[in-house]
């Protein structure tokens, strides 16, 4: 027999039933924002609207950064639970949970100077500094819940429970939606109802989540530790293990950040128009990254899995299928983007300049989402084994790509240049992570072979 513990060879409709949740928890993320910018900008003023497009562009920077929360989360878990080591699956969510509160926590302690530096780096009014500022201050509550539920998240990932994940999405923007419209409109809170009603919306949506997932903890209680086993939670050296998983993480993400900042920043020297069409199209590459992104976050079970029970095999198996699987999805998103984006864009402006800037640039966004899968899946296999020091290190290496070919393909004279660039940086990213890739195999163990009878 085969050990409970080793991990069956996902089939190609597993995958897909395991993905497609995950996909639409993805695009359900961005609603959060949208449901607070369409209430306040059917009641409140010009400077309202700017208050929220600047403090959801603060948050958003911020929630990003400490992604790792549930990144780290994700490959722990599912390396553990491939272990059958369900008592380090719980401890690593005290862990998470105690990180998530802690960071939450400075983050409220610290939200006058974090606010400052922030309004120091934007050119807004007053009038819109004044009214974000009140927005943080309601919001910032919200922090420690929000982090909190990135750690849940990446324990639901870890565990293969997509659906879950899924309802915790909705229900999110179903509280945050309704919650606006009660306070911002039904109370006449205006802004600030707003901000108080999304962090409501993340506190009761941490209190459901942690329902659902104790309750899935304690019915796999099958162990003989305590359910908190505190000598694992006290586990000095597997904290520093952690720690230094989710600074490489960290590092990674304010990387990418940074890449995404320069591209838009270097776009903005172009003028207006450039940079609007620009935007559009990378509206377009941030929708294709929630399909692809589900993948990545099943591969991310399914190697973590493997790894934990050292199954070379279900490795490959996991490794081969979901690939393929986000090949085809890439492949669709761009033949579909570059036969029908110029439709998409004069869906989404009306302006000339901008449809013909946006039309120009657009085989640029079809090549950068067809080459963005190898991107994804490496990540989500890296995450999952937790060998984020080579994540880290491949951004590194792909973001000082992208530097040098701007300078090489002249991106700072000429728009085509940049996203040349742009794309480039995004095929380093796979390709840095693909010369890691042998190893990480390698590491996983020898492929199980049953003993004979």
């Amino acid at each position: 027999m085969i050990p409970r513990s080793l991990p069956a060879q996902p089939s190609y409709g597993q995958i897909a039933r395991q993905s497609a949740p995950l996909i639409l928890a993805n695009c359900a993320v961005p609603l959060l924002g949208l449901a607070d910018t369409a209430v306040i900008g059917q009641l409140g003023s010009v400077q309202d609207l700017g208050a929220i497009a600047l403090g959801a562009l603060i948050f958003n920077f911020l929630y990003w950064a400490f992604g790792f929360l549930r990144m780290g989360t994700a490959g722990f878990t599912a390396q553990a639970a491939g272990a059958d080591d369900l008592a380090e699956v719980r401890a690593g969510l005290g862990r998470a949970l105690g990180l998530a509160l802690s960071i939450g926590l400075c983050l409220w302690l610290l939200q006058d100077p974090l606010s400052r530096l922030c309004f120091a780096l934007f050119d807004a009014s007053p009038v819109v500094e004044e009214a974000a500022q009140e927005y943080l201050s309601w919001r910032i509550w919200g922090a420690p819940a929000a982090l909190a539920n990135f750690a849940l998240l990446g324990l639901l990932i870890g565990l293969g429970r997509s659906a879950q994940v899924l309802l915790l999405q909705c229900v999110l923007n179903g509280l945050n939606l309704g919650l606006d419209l009660f306070l911002a409109v039904g109370l006449g809170w205006g802004l600030k109802g707003i901000a108080a009603g999304t962090a409501l919306a993340e506190w009761l949506s941490l209190g459901l989540g942690l329902w659902l997932v104790l309750g899935e903890l304690r019915r796999r209680h099958a162990d003989t530790e305590p359910f908190w086993p505190l000598d694992r939670l006290r586990d000095i050296r597997r904290l520093r293990t952690i720690l230094a998983a989710n600074l490489d993480l960290m590092l990674r993400t304010l990387l990418m950040l940074g890449a995404f900042a320069w591209f838009t920043n270097q776009g903005a020297r172009f003028g207006d128009t450039q940079l609007a069409a620009n935007h559009l199209l990378l509206q377009f590459i941030s929708f294709s990254a929630f399909f692809l992104d589900g993948y990545a976050f099943a591969s991310e079970t399914l190697v973590g899995r493997a790894l934990g029970a050292r199954n070379r095999r279900a490795f490959d198996a996991a490794v081969w299928r979901s690939s393929v699987l986000a090949l085809l999805t890439a492949l669709l998103l761009a033949c579909t983007l570059a036969l029908t984006g110029v439709w998409w864009i004069q869906l989404l402006t009306d302006l000339p300049s901008v449809r013909s800037t946006a039309s120009l640039y657009l085989p640029y966004a079809a090549l950068y989402v067809l080459i963005s899968v190898a991107a994804f899946q490496l990540d989500g296999i890296f995450i999952g084994c937790t060998r984020t020091r080579a994540m880290r290190n491949a951004s590194a290496a792909s973001v000082g790509g992208f530097a040098l070919a701007w300078w090489l393909l002249g991106g700072a004279a000429s728009n085509h240049g940049l996203w040349q660039a742009f794309v480039l940086y995004v095929l380093l990213r796979g390709l840095s992570l693909g010369l890691a890739f042998p190893a990480l195999r390698r590491s996983i163990g020898p492929e199980f072979r049953p003993p004979r009878p």
